[in-house]
């Protein structure tokens, strides 16, 4: 049984902002709750081939793999996969203005379990899609407050401060 699992939300920041930073591997640890660490083991910067090594907890497992970029339009649409582990994934981050300065967020994992997993295919789905939808939450949680710091200064000092963020 796959699992296919697409979650979006509408994240009141504009789609350049929101797809830099969600985009960014480096970020990738303040949005997602069960990734621990992520590890560049390809040269920067992100594009098709980048390799990235993850250490995640999911349903009490700890679980490591390394995804491979397969796509990446840099403000659309960015395709990772891997092929390791008892549940190869493929994960799809899709960004598209919602108004003039809002971005609906997608975010869609699906993948083929492969042995026991595929006994407890339901029951990952469900928690699949509860931790997407609440990481997207928090991505959007992030953005909000990181705008809400640079609202009071200058255009300048604020492109200064995000600079420095990054």
């Amino acid at each position: 049984m796959a699992v296919d699992i697409a979650c979006n939300l509408e994240i009141p920041r504009p789609r350049a902002e929101v797809a830099a930073y969600a985009s960014d591997p480096d970020n990738t640890t303040a949005w997602y709750a069960n990734i621990e660490a992520v590890k560049w083991e390809t040269p920067r910067p992100l594009a098709v081939g980048t390799r990235l090594a993850f250490i995640a907890i999911f349903l009490g497992r700890r679980l490591s793999y390394t995804y491979e970029i397969r796509e990446f339009e840099a403000g659309e649409r960015l395709v990772m996969s891997t092929e390791q582990g008892p549940f190869p994934m493929e994960t799809t981050y899709t960004w598209q203005a919602a108004g003039d300065h809002a971005t609906k967020m997608t975010l869609r994992n699906r993948g083929e379990p492969a042995g026991l997993a595929t006994v407890v295919t339901p029951v990952v789905a469900r928690a699949m899609k509860r931790a997407i939808t609440k990481d997207l939450e928090r991505l959007s949680a992030i953005l909000q407050r990181r705008a809400s710091l640079l609202a009071p200064l200058s255009a300048s000092e604020a492109k200064r401060v995000w600079r420095n963020l990054h």
